[in-house]
This record gives C-alpha cells, sequence and structure tokens, in this order.
C-alpha cells in the first residue's frame, strides 16, 4: 500500500482502517468490511467503561547501565546542537499468559488495535481528528504516577516538563501549517489519568487545531506523508532528530510508534501507536520511551520508560 491508495480510499469515501509503521514506509489500509477475513481488529471509544483485571505480566527492562550509555549519546547530541527533544525507547522482554487477542479484550484504551498474531496497540495517545473541515492534534508529553503527592500540581509545575511540552506543541504547530490554515492552540496542558496495570498514570496533553479545507478526503493520504512520523514520539528538529533515534536506539521500531487510524466517509480519527506489544519468537516485547531534553534525568527517564510497561 501507498499514500496513493490512501487518497484513493478518501476519493471514494470508502471507509477504511489504515496502520503506518514508524518511518512511514510501510502501510497497511483495509476496507472496514474486510477487517473480520484479514484478521484485524480495532475499537476507538473516547468513554469506555474500564474493566478489571488482573495485570498478567511480568517484565525484564534493560540494564539501566545499557539505557544511562544511551541517553548519555542523546545528551552529547542535544549539547552539540543537533536535536533538542528526542524521544527516545527501547524493548522490554515481558512474559504473560495471555495471547494477543486476549490482551486486545481486556486492555482498557481509548485507542486499542490487534494486527492478526504480529502486534496489539492499546494507546491512550490522539493522533489526529478531522471533522468538518477542522483538524485537530493532540500531543502528549509528560507523565507522573498519580499516587505521588499532589501529583497534578507537581507534573504541572515541573520546569524539565513544561520545557518539553512547549518543545512538542511548537512541533506539532508547525507541522500541522504544512497541512492546514489558522493554526492555533485551544488548550494547553490538560492533564488526565489513565490505568497502567496495577497503578494510575497522569498525562498531560494539549490541543491544537486548524482549518484543512473541504477537500482533505481526497488528500488523506497526502496529510499523513507530511505530518510522520509523528513528532510527539520523534523530536525535534524531526529531521535530525530521526538520524540520531536511528543510531542511538539499535532496534528497528517498526510499527511501534506509527500511527493507526480510521476514516468512516465523513470523519477521521486516529493515533499513535505507544503501549505496544510485538509478538517474537521467544515471547513478547514491550517498545516503550519517553522525551529527553538537556534537563532530563537518566535514572527518571527509566524509571519511567518502565512504568510504561503495563497491560491496563
Amino acid at each position: 500500500m501507498t499514500f496513493d491508495d490512501l487518497n484513493s480510499f478518501g476519493k471514494k469515501r470508502e471507509p477504511f482502517l489504515f496502520i503506518v509503521d514508524f518511518k512511514a514506509q510501510n502501510i497497511i489500509a483495509s476496507a472496514l468490511c474486510e477487517l473480520e477475513a484479514n484478521d484485524i481488529e480495532f475499537c476507538i471509544d473516547e468513554e469506555y467503561e474500564a474493566k478489571e483485571h488482573a495485570d498478567f505480566l511480568e517484565k525484564k527492562g534493560a540494564d539501566f547501565s545499557e539505557y544511562k550509555k544511551k541517553f548519555d549519546f542523546v545528551i552529547e547530541k542535544i549539547k552539540a546542537g543537533e536535536t533538542y527533544l528526542l524521544n527516545l525507547t527501547q524493548p522490554t522482554l515481558i512474559k504473560t499468559p495471555l495471547s494477543l487477542k486476549e490482551i486486545f479484550e481486556c486492555a482498557n484504551a481509548h485507542y486499542k488495535l490487534r494486527y492478526k498474531d504480529e502486534f496489539v496497540c492499546f494507546s491512550p495517545e490522539k493522533f489526529i481528528q478531522i471533522e468538518g473541515s477542522k483538524i485537530s492534534t493532540f500531543p502528549m508529553k509528560g507523565t507522573i504516577d498519580a499516587s505521588l503527592p499532589n501529583a497534578k500540581e507537581s507534573i504541572l509545575a515541573n520546569q524539565k516538563e513544561m520545557a518539553e511540552h512547549v518543545m512538542v506543541v511548537d512541533l506539532l504547530r508547525n507541522d500541522l501549517s504544512i497541512v492546514s490554515k489558522g493554526v492555533r492552540v485551544e488548550e494547553f496542558r490538560y492533564v488526565h489519568e489513565i490505568e497502567a496495570g496495577a497503578k494510575k498514570l497522569l498525562h498531560v496533553s494539549s490541543h491544537i487545531s486548524g482549518d484543512v479545507g473541504d477537500d482533505w478526503h481526497d488528500r488523506i493520504g497526502d496529510i499523513l506523508r507530511l505530518l510522520l512520523p509523528a513528532g510527539s514520539i520523534s523530536g525535534a528538529p524531526k529531521r535530525s532528530t530521526l538520524e540520531i533515534i536511528d543510531a542511538v536506539e539499535r532496534y528497528e521500531r517498526g510499527f511501534f510508534s506509527g500511527v493507526f487510524g480510521v476514516y468512516d466517509g465523513k470523519t477521521l480519527d486516529s493515533a499513535v501507536m505507544i503501549r505496544f506489544v510485538q509478538k517474537v519468537k521467544d515471547g513478547y516485547l514491550y517498545k516503550s520511551g519517553g522525551g529527553i531534553t538537556l534537563d532530563s534525568d537518566a535514572q527518571s527517564e527509566y524509571n519511567e520508560l518502565l512504568d510504561k510497561v503495563y497491560l491496563p
């Protein structure tokens, strides 16, 4: 599939689901009527009612010393002026008795996707939504354990988290300006709670919007091509940061931190594919990460990376 194929779906107003990998090189698309035959499941539920379940997951993260080497490499690149925000990720080996289909069924998340017996995603982060002629994006940057004293006040007052969030909002505002007019920040740094297995996390997001025009249906693929990779899980400036990610991570993200979404013939809704479990020969890999800036602390970032490894 290509981005031109996505344009074709839109021109025909044919409802479809799309999945794009992190590097925007591999695209999967399927008419909604063919999803069951293709062994693909998705769910988009803005007001889901959380289901209680045991967190059937054991995780073994990479040694902190190995993470610290990558972290230090990124910090040196920041000092050299080659990036000022980079989303550093890594895979964590997990064990669970659940199948990917069972993980999909029990997960609590606004956006869920299972692709065959290859991977499952349960994401709390919107990518873009289009309705009428309005396009919106919702970058998520800033995470804290909700059980900590004054957690909401603490995350909003944290200067490092503020700086990181401002960078992402600026990047996404510029990205939206490529495909739309009248771009503005509608809501800046609002906090929402996420079920994270045995604990709850608070995430900080913002809402940015623009006018994409009435002909956006014919340009769905072009719009996605221009916006990807998503700024919130790559960094800024985007081009040089992507080169550093290739050098430092030393593994293929694949579809992790790509995007998936659904076009119903009238509107489009999509998510960034974070909270991602991939089936491999020896079990499952859970891929996660976080944004690194000059003020970041290696131990805190490592802890946040592991906190994001959970079944919601």
